[in-house]
């Protein structure tokens, strides 16, 4: 694709606000690694949305979820967003006050308070290889794909690009350049999004003939037969790395325990939950309408989205989509940095190697972790065009399932019944590994990844409930209190919440 000097002064621009606003938004000196790390817990619901969504889509979902909607699963991948704008609704309600009241740093750190130290270094350890080796490693990938796709830069160029900037105001900002960097990168991508749609629509004729057309790929409710969205995986699978990713993924919850009160941070939950229920007109859609238009030019699925903007976007508009697409990648990519080198600082630097480190050593370290952790993606990332991965989202939902329902299992298990002692959670996180690898032999391949998880997660809560049962706490564990943030909750948040529910509930019949 071809770029006038207009795109290009329009990208560049585009990528001078994004850092110079960021970096002065986080000018002030970083005194305490509550204020690097979490911002000095100062932020509203509004950036607090807009981030959380922001750091969710990313090429991951306009690479990755459009290649699937192009492949063999069509509209029912948006089962990722819509029942994750479910799931928002419960870590609102639910989650969230019990995080906040404990002044928690990292989603890790709860796991000690509620059971002991072993859960919590585990975790922290399973989280950063998983951010690492999959999450960064993707999105760094799928954004040097789409770059190379539509512009034709080197793959492997492109990776070491998107990294180096990702990784300048991400190490030197800490979480507040990050959400700033957020609000302007979310907004390009939702209305780059929306003008791709659009354009679309018009490429294949209209509306009612995109729906005619693409009829049989509309359905979100697929035959239990399928290999990848099944019925089934509905019922339980696909909500386990629905409820970890978005309850208690460090990356996403960062910027939720950054909340200046409950109130802004449950706000900003539903906000974002409320946005997740428009991301698959701007993803699933357009990755359908590029197969509909360009089926004989998609060499690989995961092209589709790319494909389409370098064959729709008209001259002129380019600077601004290619804008949009960069933002996308560096926003989650900016996000999984900050949180990887925070758990890396909070939870195993600062709790098992240097307990008395000061606030800057702590910084410090956090600033180095994030060039280590992009140098280690950025050398990753080339490798995984590879086939056996099966597409990018594939890759990334896959590899997840490795700790997600451990993760899963420790954390709802530990807060219902308050007797679990920490022997449990250990047993959970540890058998989660071996678990879910022997579900991946060759004798299992007829089970679709959703319902491996789901498999795991009732083998390890069925664990949890034998150990609990033979080795109870004599007393529950009291979760402490730390006050200092206003714990009010929002009077809203419910009816809101419940308002988001039944708009989902209402698009799944549309859709059926």
């Amino acid at each position: 694709m071809s770029l006038s000097w207009i795109d290009i002064v329009f990208f560049l621009m585009f990528i001078c606000l994004v850092v110079g606003i960021s970096l002065y938004k986080s000018r002030k000196k970083k005194e305490t690694s509550e204020d690097y790390f979490l911002a000095g817990r100062t932020l509203f619901w509004y950036l607090i949305g807009f981030s959380l969504i922001a750091s969710n889509i990313s090429t991951e979902q306009f690479v990755g979820m459009a290649g699937q909607s192009a492949g063999h699963v069509g509209m029912a991948v948006a089962s990722y967003e819509w029942i994750a704008a479910i799931t928002l609704v419960f870590v609102a309600v639910f989650f969230l006050p019990k995080f906040l009241k404990t002044g928690i740093f990292t989603i890790p750190e709860f796991l000690e308070h509620r059971y002991n130290a072993i859960p919590r270094a585990i975790m922290a350890f399973y989280t950063v290889i998983i951010y690492v080796a999959v999450t960064i490693a993707a999105v760094l990938y799928s954004g040097g794909l789409t770059l190379h796709t539509i512009f034709g830069i080197d793959l492997t160029s492109a990776v070491w690009i998107i990294g180096i900037i990702a990784a300048f105001y991400t190490a030197y900002g800490g979480l507040k350049a990050v959400i700033w960097a957020d609000l302007i990168q979310g907004s390009a991508l939702i209305i780059g999004g929306i003008i791709t749609m659009v354009l679309g629509f018009i490429a294949v004729g209209g509306v009612d003939n995109f729906l005619q057309t693409n009829a049989d790929r509309l359905h979100m409710v697929l035959p239990a037969s399928h290999i990848e969205i099944p019925w089934t995986a509905l019922l339980l699978g696909i909500w386990i790395p629905n409820f970890y990713y978005w309850g208690f993924n460090q990356y996403i919850m960062q910027r939720t325990l950054g909340a200046r009160s409950l109130k802004q941070g449950q706000m900003g939950v539903i906000f974002a939950a409320g946005l997740k229920l428009l991301i698959p007109f701007i993803v699933v859609f357009p990755g359908i309408m590029a197969l509909q238009l360009y089926r004989d030019q998609l060499v690989t699925a995961d092209a589709a989205y790319p494909l389409l903007i370098k064959n729709l976007i008209p001259a002129g508009l380019k600077g601004f989509m290619f804008a949009a697409i960069f933002g996308a990648i560096m926003s989650s990519l900016d996000s999984m940095l900050n949180s990887a080198s925070t758990i890396f600082t909070m939870d195993l630097y600062k709790r098992h190697f240097k307990k008395d480190a000061s606030p800057k050593t702590l910084i410090l370290t956090g600033r180095i972790m994030t060039v280590v952790f992009v140098l280690i993606g950025c050398l990753i990332a080339p490798q995984l065009g590879h086939p056996r991965f099966m597409g990018i989202f594939h890759y990334i939902q896959d590899f997840q399932g490795f700790i997600s329902p451990g993760i899963l299992a420790a954390f709802v298990f530990g807060l219902i019944f308050k007797r679990a002692p920490a022997s449990a959670a250990i047993t959970a996180l540890i058998l989660n590994v071996p678990v879910y690898g022997i579900l991946h032999l060759h004798a299992f391949d007829h089970i679709v990844f959703l319902n491996k998880m789901a498999i795991t997660f009732v083998i390890l809560i069925l664990a949890m409930t034998v150990v609990t049962l033979l080795k109870p706490l004599r007393e529950p564990k009291i979760l402490p209190s730390k006050g200092g943030i206003d714990m009010k909750p929002s009077s809203s948040v419910v009816w809101l919440g419940a308002a988001v529910i039944a708009v989902t509930i209402a698009l799944y019949i549309i859709f059926w």
